[in-house]
């Protein structure tokens, strides 16, 4: 509703908490953008209300062009001329409480529907608050009336200026302490292009209510009925939208809205518990983590100590036997460079048994066991399980083993024994002093082999670290022979190196088949000769296939090779291909 005459409001900023003079300003009379008392309240196509003014000041979310025809209320005003179409430009904004986009008018923020029920909460509002009101009109006076139909407070000199103006005279002025004893308003809505007319008719083409002016020049073809004639249909259709259909469904929705909140309010109990839960188990896991980290330093420091008394004793053996061993050496080199014939026999006895004494029982350490001790056989293992402390599961260790060389083990028969050309494998296991496997690799192993014979001749290892103290060992001999085999860990031999590995020849298998019976019968006399020097060894008597030596696959030994027989047959021929590749057939 267009307020020629009222001026700004100058009303300080509000919210709904905020009280007017000792009173809490009703919400429903408040802005929610400025946060002022509604200044021309309009309704946008979202049903929320805001000031003109806000609403002219919203940034536009979008714009468009496109053709329009005149609105009906247009049309209806320009007195029922035809409609046309003109391009027109559509800007949309979000709504400041919603967040939904709505268009504005191409008219602008006056266009929208006034919200009458919003200026009638302002002047309720404006009636409740105690002390006096200003005048609207000049800002200075009291006010002490109302006119109904400007909507606006005036004072007195304000008031009689109004009633002698002739386009206000006829406008009804209430007093304003004859408003505030009724306690509720009764205030016509007026039409916005005659001023000082009630909107009393309805024109139905037209779909708006107007004043009798309206229907008498710009709706004089239309028909126009009284309000109080078609509100009931009316209202009817808004009351049956909002009982039938959106009742119902506000009413899930604040059902569903209120399982939400329930489920929200569960889950940040449950979150708090776990929360709780997970401080509680922290807190205790990072006790059990310091009590045993506190057990891993003892146990380290205990390590210390046994380690440092076992070499001050060692320290002390091996002083003791340095002073004895070289007093006696030096006694000894002393008589023996500076003494006389006399002087070396007359000692010759005492120094005899000391010296003897000293060769047959002093301490004579191995480089192996007093090898520096710089602490490498105390490791922490991180990941390793070690068991529960105060109920909860700790890992990381102390590994203290220490490597004895002596205690070292081999495994497989690939060591000893080879055959040309083939991979052989061995395995080494490193051992602690109690003669327990390391847990452990990282030992820096060599396997060298070498041919006793030719120098030269090497073949190629391959030691592979399985992570838990032992190491697998290939190797693959170009030659057949005797090999000698070093196996070192931190470049000291383990117990038995060198070893001595023996390469027999490749086994060339012969073609062919083998025939012994007639060979056998002859008591050994006959001689089977091949291509070759080789022979057919004799010395058997008879051939009932259960002589000794003959398993019924009898052997033939030629040119170095083995060649097994499958089948033993009454036959006088001995065939065979030899190593030469000669094929002879003899006679027995």
């Amino acid at each position: 509703m267009s307020q020629p005459e009222q001026k700004g409001n100058t009303e300080p900023a509000l919210s709904s908490e905020q009280e007017l003079n000792g009173t809490f300003v009703n919400p429903r009379a408040v802005c929610n953008v400025c946060k002022r008392l509604y200044r021309d309240p309009k309704i946008l196509p979202c049903l929320h209300t805001f000031c003109s003014d806000c609403i002219g000041q919203l940034e536009p979310f979008s714009v468009s062009s496109r053709c329009r025809r005149d609105a009906p209320e247009e049309d209806s005003r320009r007195g029922g001329a035809v409609p046309e179409e003109r391009p027109a430009v559509t800007v949309t904004v979000l709504c400041p409480d919603c967040d939904s986009e709505v268009d504005i008018p191409p008219s602008g923020p006056g266009g929208l529907s006034t919200d009458h029920l919003a200026l009638d909460e302002v002047f309720l509002e404006t009636l409740v608050t105690d002390g006096p009101m200003g005048c609207d009109l000049c800002g200075e006076g009291v006010a002490e009336s109302r006119c109904e139909v400007c909507c606006v407070n005036l004072c007195e000199f304000c008031c009689q200026a109004h009633r002698r103006q002739k386009r206000t005279a006829s406008h009804s002025i209430q007093c304003l302490k004859e408003l505030k004893s009724r306690g509720r308003l009764c205030r016509p809505v007026l039409c916005s292009l005659h001023p000082g007319q009630e909107l009393r008719l309805f024109c139905q083409p037209c779909d708006l209510p107007v004043c009798l002016e309206c229907a008498a020049t710009l709706h004089r073809d239309h028909r126009c009925c009284p309000t109080g004639d078609v509100i009931d249909r009316h209202g009817d259709r808004i009351r049956e939208l909002v009982t039938v259909r959106l009742r119902p469904r506000l009413e899930r929705l604040k059902e569903s809205l209120q399982k939400v909140e329930v489920s929200q309010e569960a889950l940040q109990a449950r979150v708090d518990a776990a929360a709780n839960e997970v401080r509680v188990f922290a807190r205790g896991y990072a006790s059990a983590v310091e009590a045993h980290c506190l057990s891993l330093l003892h146990r380290l420091e205990e390590l210390r100590v046994q380690r440092r008394n076992q070499l001050h004793l060692q320290r002390a053996q091996l002083q003791q036997a340095l002073s004895d061993v070289g007093g006696s050496v030096e006694f000894a080199e002393r008589l023996l460079s500076c003494g006389s014939d006399a002087e070396i026999l007359s000692a010759k006895g005492v120094t005899l048994r000391r010296l003897t004494s000293l060769a047959e029982n002093s301490y004579d350490p191995h480089p192996a066991t007093v090898a520096p001790d710089d602490g490498s056989s105390i490791n922490f293992l991180p990941r390793e399980p070690a068991g529960e402390v105060e109920g909860y599961p700790v890992v990381g260790v102390i590994n203290s083993k220490t490597l004895d060389l002596s205690k070292c083990t081999i495994k497989g028969e690939g060591l000893h024994r080879g055959r040309e050309g083939q991979q052989g494998n061995f395995t080494l296991v490193c051992r602690d002093s109690a003669g327990e496997q390391m847990a452990r690799g990282g030992e820096h192993v060599l396997v060298s082999i070498v041919h006793k014979e030719k120098k030269s001749c090497t073949v190629e290892t391959a030691v592979v670290d399985n992570s838990d103290g032992s190491y697998s060992v290939s190797y693959t001999p170009k030659e057949p022979g005797a090999f000698s085999v070093w196996v070192c860990v931190k470049a000291q031999h383990v117990k038995g190196s060198p070893f001595i590995l023996n390469v027999q020849r490749k086994l060339r298998h012969h073609s062919g088949t083998f025939h012994c019976c007639s060979f056998c019968s002859s008591g050994g006399a006959k001689e089977a000769r091949c291509g070759c020097p080789g022979t057919m060894p004799g010395g058997f008597k008879g051939c009932g296939h259960s002589h000794k030596g003959h398993p019924g696959k009898p052997h033939w030994s030629c040119c170095g090779s083995t060649v097994e027989q499958s089948e033993c047959l009454p036959q006088s021929v001995l065939a065979a291909v030899s190593p030469r590749g000669h094929l002879r057939t003899v006679e027995l």
